[in-house]
């Protein structure tokens, strides 16, 4: 035999020595029962299968069976038992810290009755206006044909901002700039006024820009933004003496809704011609009619209810009128709709929860009730009701907590829709900047 084999040989028997299956204890082990059922239990079981046994025969095996305990199942069976686990964490701690984990307390579902209800008469109810809106100094403005009227969210007071004449008149849009101060007043003779709601003063009019009535506002710093029935929008600064800065000419009737976002970097307009276009500040131009970014089809009736995402960049909610009752939500990066819910009636207004993913809708036709929608899965949490006409005006309070509707049953309602937002601790307070904080003043 070669070197090698033998080596190969020897080598085989060394490892055949060391390596040896594992052997449990045998102590534990019913090596009697184990026999029986691998001899004499198969046989009894084949036995059952054949012919009868004997009388003396099944009393044995019955006797057999009681004594080894033929009723287990498994044949190689442990009598001690498994020593008892150590819990390394105390079950009353994970209790307590699971408890902590879920401590938040459940969604307040609103209740479906209006908290408070003040009388709005002379209302005019007309889709493509927009007659009210809440500043972030919690004041909210009313327009009553040609007044305009201010309510005191604070205190529950109300004054009178102004009356227009007959031959401008009537006030066809409200719109407060982000300081609360200073309000814009769009007029149906296609002029739009400026007051310092302090002062109680007229500040300036804007003419020039439409050929009718303007009935949409929306301010971007000391840009106020313009809709009108002509399709034009406008943008104007209200700090120079030649107002107009930049156009966007696309819709071919009236402008019903513009929102910018919170960014200020994309503007939304729905109009009449059941379009909507998002428009690109960076496409803006002053000597030209500015190109919109997305020219959107899908609406097939007019469009005023527009609503920015405050939780998701880019996410726009969009309403149609009494022929389409769809709510549609777009990415606006890409022009995409990412999905649509079909409401059963007229979208008039919509508005995001401030501190929950929630999207409230306010409607016309059979209930003209309000609807609050989970987002993303657009489940219906609540319908609330009180209206008895199409609910055309919505907006929210500065703190997200109350939400105020006008509609065309001459009333105007507080909702506790929203829940109470949470306590938040006091950050300390900076030094606060001027009305209008990258210009130097109204001209």
């Amino acid at each position: 035999m070669a070197a090698s084999d033998r080596l190969s040989a020897l080598l085989v028997r060394r490892l055949s020595k060391e390596l040896d299956r594992f052997i449990p204890n045998r102590s534990a082990m019913d090596f009697d029962f184990a026999h029986y059922m691998l001899t004499e239990g198969r046989k009894g079981k084949e036995n059952k299968k054949g012919v009868v046994s004997s009388l003396s025969k099944e009393a044995y095996l019955k006797l057999l069976a009681e004594t080894f305990n033929m009723n287990r199942t498994r044949i190689v069976a442990f009598k001690n038992k498994p020593l008892t686990p150590v819990e390394l964490i105390p079950h009353q701690f994970y209790s307590s810290v699971h408890q902590l984990k879920s401590s938040k307390p459940p969604r307040h579902i609103p209740q479906q009755t209006s908290e408070k209800t003040l009388d709005a008469p002379d209302i005019i109810d007309d889709y493509c206006l927009n007659l009210m809106d809440w500043g972030s100094s919690n004041v909210l403005a009313l327009a009553l044909e040609n007044t305009v009227y201010l309510w005191d969210a604070s205190n529950g007071s109300a004054s009178e901002l102004v009356t227009v004449d007959d031959e401008v008149g009537p006030v066809t849009s409200v719109s407060w700039a982000a300081d609360g101060q200073h309000i814009a007043i769009g007029l149906n003779d296609s002029s739009v006024q400026l007051w310092d709601s302090t002062e109680i003063r007229l500040l300036r009019t804007l003419k020039g820009g439409h050929q009718s009535r303007v009935g949409s506002l929306d301010w971007k710093n000391h840009i106020l933004t313009t809709g009108g029935m002509d399709g034009k929008i406008i943008n104007n600064d209200v700090t120079v003496r030649s107002h107009i800065v930049a156009t966007f000419a696309g819709h071919q009737q009236e402008v019903c809704g513009l929102k910018w976002s919170a960014s200020g970097q994309q503007l939304a307009s729905g109009g009449n011609d059941n379009l909507l276009y998002i428009w690109d500040m960076s496409m803006a131009s002053m000597h030209s009619r500015s190109q919109w970014l997305h020219k959107l089809e899908d609406h097939s009736a007019a469009i005023r209810a527009l609503a920015w995402c405050p939780f998701q960049h880019n996410l726009l909610a969009s309403g149609g009128g009494g022929s389409d009752c769809c709510i549609m939500f777009w990415d606006t990066h890409t022009g995409a709709c990412l999905d649509s819910v079909d409401t059963g009636s007229q979208v008039c207004a919509l508005l995001w929860n401030k501190n929950e993913r929630e999207l409230l809708s306010s409607h016309g036709s059979m209930q003209n009730q309000l609807t609050l929608w989970k987002y993303p899965s657009l489940v219906r949490i609540s319908e609330l009701t009180g209206h008895t006409s199409r609910v055309l005006f919505m907006d929210q309070s500065p703190d997200g907590h109350t939400v105020a509707t006008a509609a065309g049953d001459e009333t105007l309602r507080f909702w506790n829709a929203f829940g109470a937002p949470e306590v938040k601790k006091d950050a300390p307070k900076a030094e606060q900047p001027g009305p209008f904080p990258h210009i130097r003043q109204i001209r």
